[in-house]
């Protein structure tokens, strides 16, 4: 969502992070940039003014530390002011109630609020919030049957206790009969999805007023589309003129939107953002972190999100299997390869994961370009149409297997011979971890070749 702002910023700060100080000239010059930035990126104006104004105090107020050269220390202004404008810490949804703790969800039509819906689900199903919760949803959209089917299916996908509805009934009735039936299951919480429209419309606000007089749901959030931009914002904000909204959550921000609602929505509404969407599985879920978007804004990377997932998502067996056979010295082979791409693949691919490795915005466009998790699928494939006897032992592919090989996965013998090679790179990096102090001496090059903080090369 913010490859083009991060594009625009890294380039501004690079420029400014080489001066000896910081001068009212410089400062200007680079605000300049910054303004166009955000502006592109489609934040509101209100918002862009403000955060430019509080920078350029800051800059050229500050006394700076003798560990920051005057070019990382504006960088790490902007950073703060960043973080402020979207909130300062994550603000977790809060389920401190008797149960079930009711959760109410709002939206216009086609912001993805049923999926939404099942997402956080999921999420509080897993315990990603701490305990793992029982979870019972509910729909109150009779203007869409759809919408009651799509939760039913995506309910029994996440393990949700779905709670019927039908078209006929009146939302507050389906309301008040899914909260008893909750208490009947034992539930822990409550999602109670509701209708969406096609714009703000009275009928809809008295209607969703009075599901949430007769609830008092602990949580009202507000899915929004991260694609609409700064008109986001102005969304989120007449719904919570009309509602008390406790927060927001930015659906579709794995897209190519600008950035500019998670830059406006917190200024604008008041309201924070609790969780970000970022794709259309059911696991596609984030806390909403004002720091380490921040920091991933700025091309710095977000390890902690990353760790989190890996946390989350790696199959801790695959990888203590791998482990041990590397370090008893065997040979990894295609099994182990096609094991590795396959955990990369629930990480989110490639891309998702180097957005949040630091150091990686400063590498080169060409270089950037190059790396598609297409090709990684395609590996994958490929290593699917060979026998179980050719992954454990490659070196015995020959031309003739190559040729049914390429047949079979729908490639190429070049592809083929591009895997191998590959394979072949990754062979002899496991073999230098598997020796004494290898794991040590790989880590120290790691570190040694990534930038500080702040600073681009």
């Amino acid at each position: 969502m913010f490859d083009n702002l991060t594009d625009r910023l890294t380039q501004t700060l690079r420029g400014i992070s080489g001066k000896a100080r910081l001068s009212e000239e410089n400062v200007s010059a680079a605000l300049r940039d910054v303004r166009m930035a955000l502006l592109e990126a489609d934040v509101a104006l209100p918002v862009v003014k403000d955060f430019i104004s509080q920078v350029r105090s800051k800059a050229l107020g500050t006394v700076v530390s003798s560990a920051l050269n005057p070019g990382e220390a504006f960088v790490k202004i902007v950073h703060t002011e960043l973080v402020k404008v979207m909130g300062e810490a994550n603000d977790a949804l809060d389920l401190n109630t008797t149960p079930p703790a009711i959760i109410l969800m709002a939206g216009l039509q086609g912001a993805g609020k049923t999926t939404t819906v099942a997402k956080l689900a999921r999420f509080l199903i897993e315990g990603r919030l701490g305990a793992k919760k029982k979870v019972a949803v509910v729909s109150a959209d009779v203007y869409r049957p759809a919408a009651i089917d799509q939760l039913q299916t995506l309910a029994a996908e996440v393990g949700a206790h779905f709670i019927h509805s039908t078209p006929d009934e009146k939302p507050l009735d389906i309301g008040k009969r899914a909260v008893v039936e909750a208490k009947k299951v034992l539930a822990d919480v409550l999602l109670v999805d509701t209708a969406g429209r096609l714009a703000i419309d009275a009928a809809m606000m008295a209607e969703i007023r009075d599901l949430q007089a007769s609830l008092s749901p602990i949580e009202t959030l507000f899915v929004v589309d991260a694609m609409t931009g700064q008109d986001a914002a102005n969304t989120a904000k007449a719904f919570n003129d009309a509602l008390v909204l406790t927060g927001v959550v930015l659906a579709k921000a794995d897209g190519d939107a600008r950035g500019g609602a998670a830059l406006s929505v917190r200024a604008i509404t008041g309201k924070p953002i609790k969780f970000l969407g970022m794709g259309e599985k059911t696991d596609a879920l984030e806390p909403f972190h004002p720091d380490r978007l921040a920091s991933r804004i700025l091309g710095m990377g977000d390890m902690l999100s990353l760790i989190e997932e890996a946390q989350r998502k790696v199959d801790k067996r695959s990888a203590q299997k791998l482990a041990r056979k590397i370090q008893h010295g065997q040979k990894f082979d295609l099994e182990d390869f096609r094991e590795q791409l396959k955990q990369m693949s629930n990480m989110g691919g490639m891309t998702n994961m180097m957005d949040k490795i630091p150091g990686m915005s400063a590498l080169p466009a060409n270089a950037q370009s190059k790396i598609d998790d297409g090709m990684f699928k395609k590996m994958a494939v490929i290593i699917d149409s060979m026998t179980a006897h050719e992954r454990h032992f490659p070196d015995l592919i020959s031309g003739s297997r190559k040729q049914r090989i390429a047949k079979g996965s729908g490639t190429h013998i070049p592809d083929v011979n591009r895997l191998l090679k590959q394979h072949k790179q990754m062979q002899k990096m496991m073999k230098k971890m598997s020796k004494k102090g290898g794991m040590q001496k790989m880590l120290r090059t790691l570190q040694a070749a990534r930038p500080a903080a702040g600073v681009r090369r």
